[in-house]
């Protein structure tokens, strides 16, 4: 099972609760690394037709349904824009008064939990503080931090930190050398946005080119501001331009044994103040290589 392999302690973990039949009432997912599967995965242990020591069997009919998003048991919720509504949850919750249609259980999802109206957060409280018997809440987030601490006190807090040696062992099997998996697994967010740098040649080509300038940096600070006027032409806008200083702070922290990376690391973060300031992508380039 992938998931499994994406976050194995905690899937273990999760393996053990559904074997003894302990699955709480409800949870807060910190952090976008498989966290979303693993609550479609404890959704289906609610409704599989066939589960195997509690775990779901993934091919049955409710399993493909509410992989599809199509269960009418399993609610996933998500922002509006960046916000979600009062509304949305109130009417969420009236239908946690209601029984389900498949049978007893009810499980809702809300994604991106942090963006919920204050409101809308306080009206999950009598929730999660007098919960139905078989209902259940999931909640995910980027950052725990975000959340009320009131809801957080009353749920069960798991965080799902990225596996980044996954990453770039995939990374390495779909063709990649070995450091430029492991700066592609430190700039993703998860597995797909990994497999899409792997195919996108444009990033690749923004590595490679950055993974020159840096070299230069540290052998002839003319060939480097030189360097950073071909950074310049390669990346056109502004998603491009970010990049760049991503893969630049994280091949600089690679070498933090070497005195001069430090001091060009904090040249980096100065010249992308500037940038997000409106100060010309190049211009922050050489104000980086001249300081």
């Amino acid at each position: 099972m992938e998931l499994e392999k994406l976050q194995p302690k905690i899937f273990q973990e999760f393996k053990h609760i559904l074997k003894s039949d302990r699955l709480n009432h409800a949870y807060l997912f910190s952090g976008d690394f498989a966290s979303f599967e693993m609550a479609l995965l404890l959704a289906k242990s609610r409704f599989c037709e066939q589960p195997a020591d509690g775990l779901p069997c993934g091919e049955c009919r409710s399993c493909r349904l509410i992989a599809a998003n199509d269960f009418s048991d399993v609610r996933v919720v998500e922002p509006s824009g960046q916000l979600i509504k009062t509304e949305t949850v109130r009417s969420l919750l009236r239908e946690f008064s209601s029984s389900g249609f498949e049978g007893q259980s009810q499980v809702f999802i809300i994604r991106d939990a942090d963006k919920m109206h204050v409101n809308a957060a306080n009206s999950l409280l009598k929730f999660i503080e007098e919960p139905q018997s078989d209902s259940y809440i999931i909640l995910l987030t980027r950052d725990d931090s975000k959340i009320l601490p009131t809801i957080k006190s009353r749920t069960q807090i798991f965080h799902f930190p990225k596996n980044t040696v996954y990453l770039t062992r995939q990374l390495e099997q779909a063709g990649l050398l070995k450091n430029q998996a492991e700066i592609l697994a430190d700039l993703a967010k998860d597995w797909t946005q990994a497999e899409e740098f792997a195919q996108n040649s444009k990033m690749l080509d923004l590595l490679k080119a950055c993974e020159r300038f840096v070299s230069l940096l540290f052998k002839s600070k003319d060939l480097a501001f030189l360097e950073g006027a071909r950074l310049t032409q390669i990346a056109a806008d502004k998603s491009e331009q970010d990049w760049i200083f991503q893969i630049l702070t994280l091949l600089l922290a690679k070498q933090y044994e070497n005195r001069a990376a430090l001091d060009y690391l904090e040249a980096v973060y100065q010249a992308k103040q500037m940038w997000l300031s409106n100060v010309n992508f190049q211009n922050a380039l050489e104000y980086m290589v001249i300081k």
